[in-house]
């Protein structure tokens, strides 16, 4: 298979090649910036927003070894299934930034540079100014409570008032003990009302369950790329 690859390959333009790389790693790089900015919690990956500038050179120069030969790239479909790759489930923005980059790289390969810059720039864009308008923003997303409470303590409604008033819905995901079984974690998965005040909830929380620890927040969202 190795040697169907490298003793077809066409007699390739350095240069043009070099002027590809280049190309692809310009784009890629505003495309990273775009993943960076577009991402208000400022929580992304920084191994992935390298990746995503990398990406679209390698994709240019895959194209670039394929050409428009159809036995070679079945030599390069079967090398690179070699190495399998599984999607851990998590933002589908990561997932699509992706796509966007091999998109980027496979024009720049095909030597589309002006398509390949006009999807950058748009498609960039795009992202930056969906997530600063808010678009498509769930208020109602749910939030995650985990509550500690001692084990003599009867949770089932020992936070219901509370719970009334500070949330819309509320309901029980997980329930472990800790503390060598002497403590209780009850998570929940709620959705609170629309300007609520946290500290006084959680204060009221703190009153009920002895002053143990109680963890608000967002659900986490993950995506990355993991060989098996």
């Amino acid at each position: 298979m190795l040697d169907t690859i490298f003793t077809s390959l066409p007699e390739l333009s350095l240069i043009r090649t070099v002027i590809r790389i280049f190309a692809a790693i310009i784009a890629g790089g505003f495309i990273s910036l775009s993943y960076i900015h577009s991402d208000k919690r400022q929580k992304y990956s920084s191994n992935f927003a390298m990746t995503v500038v990398i990406l679209p050179a390698i994709v240019s120069v895959v194209i670039t070894l394929i050409g428009s030969d159809l036995a070679k790239a079945i030599s390069l479909g079967g090398v690179f299934a070699l190495v399998r790759f599984r999607s851990v489930p998590g933002d589908s923005r990561d997932i699509a930034y992706v796509f966007f980059a091999m998109v980027v790289g496979l024009a720049i390969g095909m030597d589309c540079y002006a398509i390949a810059f006009a999807l950058t720039a748009v498609v960039a864009l795009a992202f930056t100014l969906l997530q600063k308008m808010n678009y498509a923003k769930n208020k109602n997303a749910s939030e995650i409570l985990k509550i500690t409470v001692p084990e003599d303590l009867n949770f089932k409604d020992a936070f219901t008032d509370l719970f009334n008033e500070y949330l819309d819905k509320y309901t029980i995901s997980s329930i472990r003990t800790t503390n060598m079984g002497t403590l209780y974690q009850i998570t929940y998965d709620v959705i609170p009302k629309e300007g609520i005040d946290e500290k006084a909830f959680i204060d009221a929380l703190r009153v009920k369950n002895g002053n143990l620890n109680i963890i608000l927040g967002k659900h986490e969202e993950t995506a990355e790329l993991m060989p098996l």
